[in-house]
């Protein structure tokens, strides 16, 4: 069965708008084993060796977009209806509109983006003659992104967006993410690149980039890395010399260029750091360039080549469907963004963009993985349960009888979940953040920044961490036959290790969250202003009985803790240079535990709420299931906080002591 269908989702006195969402439904089992003879042959953009190898790998998880969860977190958790209310972009996004881009998005994801995922591996990017190709279906793919209006989303109407609060686009990409990881990226880091623009270009480069970008004809990167450096961009080499016109040539290698090159869109605009003549040495002197791969002519539309050229891809261990570029600029013209010498400083906006999105790479593995596992431990029959036989007639039970592997499935439910949660947190944060800069409240817009400043690095870092956790965790539960290619889970593990490492490492995120946002910007003001936010939700119950009281209880030890382990390292990092360095990490994940635990806590709360009331949107089964899913996390997954408390209040020497030379001896 084969059908497209386009939805009206955007509607308002002053203007009609059309998000169109076209989607394919493929139901791959009902077709012979000869893929030619099977009418999506003809489907343009879908090859006959795509389709066989749909038809070969039928035991690939099938993804479903968790709307259910993702309702009950914004409606009843956070109450994103009463939030949108107040946002003064907010207006339209009503029930019904979200619903409805909730839906078309789950829908396209679904049945477009999750049966490219596999083969899109398979296949990976090609590089040829200079020119880089992406896998088959990818370019359909992205055309009905483009025409659905999906980049759009959340920018503004006056450059051909929606208009629409950024949240929106939060919840979009993670259906994406988890269906295919490789794909969102071509759109994903386009998000940073029009932020930057909007935040720091001229109206000038405004209009001359913005639509296209917010259009998704063209798309975008952040030019950083170069061969010597990573994360030390003092050392960066690329220069931008000044011409007569007011323009620059920029000369240099940028590597590690997520979705750098392609065939997706018409012209890819390059965002670069580079040195002015003359420039101060280090991080002072870097400046920030917008750079075309096409010059855009006076109509706004792409022109002549720029001198911007593609050496090579890298072949990756996973997301192999992302080109991953090295980027030659040969005297290629750009603009100056912003002020000189200060492009660190306008970077950071694209960095930040970036590394929420990274965030939510992990709890999109983290989905993807749990999915796999559960359907495979509730289909695999293997041996008798401990406790007796619980499927009689069958020639073993199952393997979710077991009670190892549903502590595996319990932590990846409670990672996926309980990540969302944090996320979307974050993103109401992100909301109000945006919404006071329309209302040119400066005052509240950099108390919110400062807010979302400690929030990224906890959820870029822990978040990765722990998805790469339960990635491997969907692995284990197929056991042998999670290591083989074909069943998908394998796959998801691979593409979830990058996670932790771009877009600043789990260490380089730990350094910002202590050393920058913790003790340097805010003398440990933005961990008492969480913790107050905990210290609310468990007052409440301290003296309840049961599972809600014993939450309260534990909440209220970690946000003491929280705040006498920020105290004792502020003052013994005054006296020893290497204790940040050497508890940062710990310091970073015992934070992420604690604040995913009080988002458990919450959500346990309100299911709680729901049951009493008889008054919630879902079933007794799932509000019971959200209880026993947090009773699990405080019981199982919380402790491990403790662990990393101890380590990082432990001693420098026994890190430090060793000579450089005796790590080991040939």
């Amino acid at each position: 069965m084969l059908c497209r269908m386009a939805l009206v989702v955007m509607k308002s006195k002053n203007r009609v708008t059309y998000l169109f969402i076209q989607w394919t439904v493929v139901h791959i089992l009902s077709y012979p084993e000869n893929a030619e003879q099977s009418p999506l042959a003809a489907v343009g953009g879908w090859s006959s060796g795509t389709l066989s190898l749909f038809v070969k790998h039928r035991t690939v998880p099938t993804y479903k977009a968790p709307l259910r969860d993702m309702r009950f977190l914004m409606n009843e958790v956070l109450d994103y209806p009463a939030h949108y209310a107040r946002l003064a972009n907010g207006g339209e996004a009503t029930p019904d509109m979200v619903e409805a881009i909730l839906e078309g998005a789950a829908s396209w994801c679904e049945e477009v983006l999750a049966p490219l995922n596999l083969s899109g591996d398979q296949e990976g990017c090609q590089f040829n003659a200079g020119e880089v190709s992406t896998p088959a279906g990818f370019r359909e793919a992205y055309r009905q992104f483009v025409e659905g209006g999906w980049q759009g989303l959340s920018f503004p109407v006056e450059y051909g967006g929606q208009g629409l609060p950024n949240s929106l686009s939060v919840f979009k990409a993670e259906m994406m993410g988890a269906a295919n990881w490789s794909f969102s990226m071509y759109p994903g880091l386009s998000l940073g690149c029009i932020n930057t623009l909007l935040r720091y270009a001229s109206e000038a480069q405004k209009s001359q980039y913005l639509p296209a970008l917010i259009s998704g004809e063209w798309t975008g990167t952040m030019c950083l890395t170069e061969p010597q450096c990573g994360t030390d961009l003092a050392q960066i080499r690329t220069r931008a010399e000044p011409q007569p016109n007011g323009s620059y040539r920029i000369t240099g290698t940028k590597m590690f260029i997520s979705a750098g090159d392609h065939d997706l869109a018409e012209n890819i605009v390059h965002i670069v750091l580079a040195r002015l003549p003359g420039a101060p040495a280090g991080t002072r002197g870097i400046s920030l360039f917008v750079v075309p791969k096409f010059l855009v002519d006076a109509d706004g539309s792409a022109g002549q080549r720029n001198a911007v050229s593609c050496g090579s891809i890298e072949h990756k261990m996973g997301i192999r469907a992302s080109a991953t570029a090295v980027l030659n600029f040969d005297a290629a013209v750009g603009d100056l963004i912003f002020e000189p010498n200060k492009g660190l400083e306008a970077m950071f906006t694209f960095m930040n963009t970036a590394r929420i999105g990274i965030a939510l790479q992990g709890i999109a593995h983290a989905e993807a993985s749990f999915q796999g596992a559960l359907s495979y431990a509730r289909d695999r029959r293997s041996m008798r349960a401990l406790s007796g036989k619980k499927e009689p007639d069958s020639i073993a039970d199952a393997l979710i009888w077991h009670p190892d592997v549903r502590r595996m499935l319990l932590t990846q439910k409670a990672i996926a979940e309980g990540g969302r949660a944090m996320i979307y947190a974050a993103a109401q944060t992100a909301d109000v953040m945006f919404n006071a800069g329309l209302e040119d409240d400066r005052v509240a817009q950099a108390r919110y920044d400062n807010m979302l400043g400690f929030y990224t690095p906890i959820l870029k870092g822990f978040l990765t961490e722990m998805g790469l956790e339960a990635a491997n965790l969907g692995m284990q539960v197929f056991g042998g036959h999670g290591y083989i290619h074909e069943h998908g889970m394998e796959q998801i593990a691979r593409d979830a290790r990058i996670a932790t490492l771009y877009e600043g490492t789990t260490g380089i995120q730990a350094l910002d969250l202590l050393g920058r946002k913790v003790l340097i910007g805010s003398r440990g003001k933005c961990v008492r202003d969480f913790t107050r936010i905990m210290l609310r939700l468990a007052g409440q119950h301290l003296a309840a009985r049961g599972s809600k009281g014993r939450m309260a209880r534990s909440l209220t030890r970690h946000a003491i803790q929280w705040n006498l382990l920020t105290l004792r390292i502020m003052w013994r990092a005054a006296r020893d240079r290497d204790l940040v360095g050497s508890t940062s990490v710990d310091y970073l994940m015992y934070s992420g535990y604690v604040m995913m635990g009080h988002f458990w806590a919450l959500q346990a709360e309100q299911a709680r709420q729901r049951l009493r009331s008889g008054q919630g949107a879902e079933s007794a089964d799932f509000y019971g299931a959200k209880i026993q899913t947090a009773e699990f996390y405080f019981d199982r997954l919380l402790p491990r906080a403790e662990a990393h408390r101890r380590s990082a209040l432990a001693p420098t020497r026994s890190l430090m002591q060793m000579d450089n030379g005796n790590f080991a001896f040939p």
